[in-house]
């Protein structure tokens, strides 16, 4: 991911950038955390349409999944079986990867999911 984020989403804490593929290598064992902690990102534009990027909220999938299809699609096709990779950043815990998850999860009406908590030490060996 690159670091040219619009100011609401660096403010939330995305002031570095990863890749992810350098995330999933990472040997960082599997816990479960309660959705509630997570759902936070649902109000914060990190999805995009059209010509825009970061201009739509999960939450407007989640509710309107008929006016957004490209990305409810992209939703529930995302496997679960697979865990979300968090940091703690700025007093919360950020998605890394697995951000359409945490939607499926939700619309699912799950409350516990995986995750993979990364800590903030381990940035150098994520970034881009």
């Amino acid at each position: 991911m690159e670091n040219n984020y619009p100011q609401i989403i660096k403010d939330v804490g995305f002031d570095f950038s990863w890749d992810e593929k350098k995330v999933w290598s990472l040997d960082i064992s599997v816990e479960e955390m309660d959705i509630s902690e997570l759902t936070w990102h649902f109000d914060i534009p990190f999805l995009w349409e059209g010509d825009g990027v970061y201009n739509l909220k999960p939450k407007e999938v989640i509710e309107e999944p008929d006016s957004h299809k490209e990305e409810y699609s992209r939703t529930m096709k995302s496997d679960l079986k697979y865990p979300i990779d968090i940091m703690e950043n700025k007093g919360h815990w950020l998605i890394l990867d697995g951000l359409h998850q945490l939607m499926k999860a939700a619309m699912l009406d799950m409350k516990v999911v995986q995750v993979r908590k990364i800590s903030r030490s381990r940035i150098k060996e994520i970034e881009n």
